[in-house]
């Protein structure tokens, strides 16, 4: 039974400064890999595996290409060997990916992975104009055997070689074959909120955190995570900015538009109750601060004007939704 492999390398990174392995992608890098994504999406030829380099530019290249393909980025396999890995330690990984997988995505460097897809094809690679035949962002599609535990010398075929340049400058909406383009993939504009708040003997209190500018208060919001509820994905930003823990209402207590990225962005809001608040020392992102405040309070100090009429109305929502 024949396998495929698409070998990707990661996005376009910064400069080294010394520290290789946390070098970060750009935001051009961060594009590229989202566009591959969404290409991928759009041929119906997504991974049922993918393994990456836990390097920084490896990984958050993963989880954009991820995201862009509709999928949980929570999948992602990481394997320290693909870090600077010679063609030994590559097929190593290969030998260890599970049979059942038809389809896997290997993420890493060069100079090994082009090493690799020479070796699997034999040396018969076509070489591009410019001379480079893996550059950042692009994606190799092989035809493989069954049997990966020892791949030989040019046992493999290539069915495609994409690079990101070749692809659309924007983005379908909604994904994947949506008329309307925009600059950035779908599911940014789908974003979920929570309003966070506790009991103080009679006292309700919502607590706000800082923006990331840290010029006004805001409620933990972010982008709708492809493979996660609502709910979920509204949680876990609580967890990232405010640093708290708790239960999420299950149903909506509202929902408001705002404009970002060239486009409209729709955002659902739910209530939180929370049940832990983490120490500054466990809060990545204690720069922001968060107080907590009455409901009137909250009222003039919230920046989204369109949350005012939710936080207005939170207590009847609380006694309604249990």
């Amino acid at each position: 039974m024949a396998r495929e492999l698409l070998i990707f390398r990661h996005g376009k990174a910064v400069k080294s400064d010394g520290d290789d392995f946390t070098r970060p992608i750009t935001d051009r890098g961060k594009r590229g890999c989202q566009r591959m994504g969404v290409w991928l999406w759009q041929k119906n030829i997504r991974p049922d595996y993918i393994i990456s380099s836990p390097a920084e530019r490896a990984f958050v290249s993963t989880q954009k290409l991820c995201k862009a393909m509709g999928m949980d980025a929570s999948s992602i396999v990481s394997d320290r060997e693909l870090y600077n890995a010679s063609l030994k330690s590559l097929l190593n990984v290969l030998a260890r990916c599970p049979k059942k997988a038809e389809r896997i995505m290997l993420v890493g460097h060069n100079p090994g992975l082009t090493e690799l897809m020479l070796y699997l094809l034999g040396g018969k690679a076509p070489l591009p104009d410019d001379g480079k035949l893996l550059p950042a962002a692009t994606l190799a599609r092989l035809v493989m055997p069954g049997n990966w535990k020892k791949l030989e010398f040019d046992c493999a075929q290539l069915k495609s070689l994409t690079r990101p340049d070749d692809l659309p400058k924007k983005f379908p909406f909604p994904a994947p074959d949506g008329r309307e383009k925009r600059d950035r993939p779908a599911y940014y504009y789908r974003q979920s909120a929570v309003i966070p708040y506790r009991k103080q003997g009679k006292r309700l209190e919502i607590m706000l955190i800082g923006s990331s500018k840290r010029n006004h208060w805001v409620v933990p919001k972010g982008i709708h995570e492809p493979g996660l509820s609502a709910q979920k994905s509204a949680a876990r930003e609580a967890y990232e900015e405010a640093g708290i823990r708790g239960t999420v209402s299950k149903s909506m207590l509202g929902c408001y538009q705002y404009p970002k990225w060239g486009a409209i962005c729709d955002v659902e809001v739910y209530a939180m109750k929370v049940r832990e608040v983490l120490p500054d020392s466990e809060w990545e992102e204690t720069h922001r601060g968060r107080q907590w405040v009455s409901t009137d309070e909250a009222l003039g100090l919230v920046k989204e004007q369109s949350l005012c009429p939710m936080i207005e109305s939170l207590a009847d929502f609380i006694k309604r939704d249990g």
